[in-house]
């Protein structure tokens, strides 16, 4: 992939097309990646999120980064990351940076299990549950072209409908 214009790199609103589409896999991990990290971490801090997947800053690669207590120190990225849910299904309210103003209940699996890898190019595997396997459920769904709206159930998106009409109309303009 080419150079990625770091800083073009900002919050990408539901309905912007990356939101929408797969992203492709990260082919190399170099400085261009670790630069993409390290503003993908100051926009996610400066919005109090607790993760943040590549095409939400308008960059279509498989990369999300979390840290569940939001700070930079627990940052951590998962590059071209596989999500296995296991377990229960268990739904509660959820929001999303790129889908300001929406919190709607999402089903999800109490557990999972990611494999993927770091910023230093080791792959690692690890079992999630709670808020954490919620998170990477949540931020796989980004790289794989599906947000909380895709989630939602008809009562939600008719209880929504103003909020996404208005995030609808500031991405025409």
């Amino acid at each position: 992939m080419s150079s990625i214009d770091i800083e073009k790199c900002r919050i990408t609103h539901y309905p912007a097309s990356v939101l929408a589409n797969r992203a492709r896999p990260v082919e190399k991990i170099d400085d261009n990646i670790h630069r993409l990290v390290e503003k993908m971490t100051d926009i996610m801090l400066h919005n109090k999120g607790i993760g943040l997947a590549a095409p939400q800053v308008g960059v279509p690669l498989r990369l999300f980064i979390i840290s569940l207590d939001g700070t930079a120190e627990n940052v951590r990225a998962y590059i071209n990351p596989t999500v296995t849910p296991a377990g229960d299904l268990g739904a509660i309210d959820e929001g999303c940076l790129s889908v300001p103003g929406v919190y709607t209940k999402v089903p999800r699996y109490k557990k999972c299990e990611v494999t993927g890898t770091d910023l230093d190019g080791n792959e690692f595997t690890e079992q999630a549950e709670g808020l954490y396997a919620r998170a990477l459920q949540h931020e796989y769904d980004h790289i794989e072209g599906m947000t909380i709206v895709n989630r939602m159930g008809q009562v939600a998106r008719i209880a929504h409908r103003r909020q996404l009409k208005k995030l609808a109309e500031q991405h025409k303009s």
